[in-house]
This record gives C-alpha cells, structure tokens and sequence, in this order.
C-alpha cells in the first residue's frame, strides 16, 4: 500500500478501536460463561480477488448468523507484464467497502446481501490507474440443518432432544451484474481488474458447522457457475473452499474470539467468444489467522490472509495478502 492508504487505513483501524474501547466500558452485561451456548454460529470463506466476485471475503461471521454491518477488505497483488524474467510488473490493490446484512427468515432460512463498492488501483513504471464504482451484488438463500442427540431425563423417566452441536447449511444465490465491466480492461495480466463482470452468476454452496464448549469450527464449499455478458465474455467458473478452527474466551466484559484457517480457490479458463483464452485458471491456496471482538450485540473483526502456494494465469498474477475489518450490530 502507498502512504496515503497507510494513513486511510491506520485511521479507520483507530476509529473502529475508539469505538470498541467506549462500548466495553458503556458496558453493563456480564459475559456468558459458555459463548457457545449463547449463540448459533455461521462460517466464513476467503474468495479470490482476481475472480471479480465483487470481493467478496465470505459469507458470515464467526459468531451471530444474523447481523447488518459494513466490511473493508484489502487486497494486493502483483502482475507480470511480459514474458521475460525483467519484464515491468504491475502493483495493484483492490480496496472494497461493502454493506452486508443476513437477516432471519424463520428458524431453519435466512439470506445473506452483499452490496460493495470497489476502488481498484494499478501503477505501472511512472503510470497509475484507478476504477472506482458500486461492484457486483450477490443475494443467496440458506437452509440449516441442526443435528440433535438423544438424551435421557431420569426425573421423568424419558428422552429428550440436545443439539449436538453439529448444523449442515445448504445455499443457493446469485450474484447480479451490478458493476460496470470493460471490455478495453481485458486484455491486461489480470482480467479481474474490473469493477464488475457484467454478468448473472448462480451461487452453488454447502457448509458445516461444529460448536461445544469452547471450541469450533465451519467449513464451507462453494461453486460459481458463471454466465456470459453482453461483451461475450464470460469469467471462468469458481470452486472455493475453507475451514476455520476458532475458540472463545471473556475478557472482563467482552468476548474474544480468535481463529485459524486455511482456504482455497480454483478457477476454470475465461472464454470470449466463445473459446477459452490460455493461462486464465489457476488455483491459490491460502492460510489465514484472525479474531473476532464482540461487545454486547456489537461485533468487531479482523481477518489477515497470507497464500501459501498460487498458480494463476500461468504464474504471471501474485496475490500478495488480503485483510479485512468488519463491524457488525447482532440482530
């Protein structure tokens, strides 16, 4: 990052931090003994940058499913311009802001909103570029399956239900071709330097979660299929997977909950025109660490994210690290 997203950043993390301070000090409710117990827990994935899927970073938090908030994330990469080994490469971040909510529908559906907005940046030798504009929308519908176990109640000489603690989560969405896409963009080492894709794309997605005590964990799978635009060019389709192992302790008058996880991308050709344009899949494996804060029904999250192998567009495109912040109101 420049100096001035240094400086736009570091305020923003202050804010977000003066804001935590004065709500656990304005607070009067003491934290429960087992935050699991308290709450049903949601998943979180990791989404490639370069795949123009509004930059997205996951679906959910770690703790309460249902929530409006807004999320920054953060992302660097690095393009090659040039067959050589002294080619110029490009530096490019991707800073997206977005407003995202999921709302309960009853007590087995719920939809999750994403709205971004995107500021994308790329400087070449002494050049520099910027895209700014409202990204792609996603919208997706979620069912979950809670398992129960069987136990008995001695008093009354009969068997009862107990969450397990272990839910499936079956989803399906779209995402909406809400952002601008430029064809004259497209030619370029990374084709995910748009503000949109210009194109409907279906949301394919399978979860599981665990929670007891004070131990979890969610992993979730995620298909895009995605469709053509009106330029004829259609992004290759997506499999993203994740899996975060997280645990939760009280601190005074607050919950902290931090994690660890790893997660993964794999990405099919572009086709334009109906043929598939050489070196534009490839696969990305990240790790990535992080905690959640949560005072009250106010949730404040950090997620830093760090590839440990990448090929994408035959080796000519480095992610670099992504982060991102959120702050969240529990529904």
């Amino acid at each position: 990052m420049n100096d001035s997203q240094n400086i736009k950043l570091i305020h923003l993390i202050t804010i977000l931090f003066l804001l935590l301070v004065s709500l656990s000090q304005a607070s009067t409710i003491d934290p429960p003994t087992s935050y699991f117990s308290q709450y049903e827990f949601d998943f979180d994935c990791d989404l490639c940058g370069c795949s123009t899927g509004s930059g997205s970073f996951g679906f959910g938090t770690l703790n309460n499913a249902n929530f409006v908030g807004v999320r920054y994330i953060n992302q660097q990469f690095e393009s090659k311009n040039g067959v050589f080994t002294n080619s110029p490469v490009s530096k490019e971040t991707f800073n997206t802001y977005q407003l995202w909510a999921q709302v309960p529908i009853n007590t087995s559906f719920y939809v999750s909103v994403n709205v971004p907005y995107q500021d994308l940046n790329r400087s070449l030798n002494d050049t520099n570029e910027n895209l700014n504009g409202i990204g792609d929308a996603s919208i997706i519908a979620w069912y979950k399956l809670p398992f129960y176990k069987k136990v008995s109640n001695e008093e009354f000489e009969a068997t009862e239900k107990e969450n397990s603690g272990h839910s499936l989560q079956f989803g399906l969405g779209v995402k909406l071709p809400t952002g601008k896409f430029e064809e004259a963009l497209v030619d370029r080492v990374n084709p995910g330097f748009q503000v949109g894709t210009g194109s409907l794309d279906a949301i394919f997605s399978l979860g599981y979660n665990y929670a007891a005590d004070k131990f979890g964990v969610n992993t979730l799978l995620s298909y895009y299929l995605k469709g053509e635009n009106k330029n004829e060019y259609k992004f290759g389709n997506q499999f993203s997977y994740a899996t975060k192992f997280f645990t939760a302790f009280a601190v005074k008058k607050a919950m902290i909950m931090p994690f660890l996880g790893v997660s993964g991308d794999v990405f099919n050709k572009i086709e334009q025109y109906g043929e598939t344009i050489n070196d534009t899949n490839g696969a990305i494996l990240n790790s990535s660490l992080g905690t959640e804060f949560v005072v009250n029904r106010c949730i404040f999250g950090v997620n830093y994210t760090l590839p440990v192998s990448q090929n994408l567009f035959g080796g000519n495109v480095k992610s670099k690290n992504r982060l991102s912040l959120y702050f969240n109101f529990a529904l």
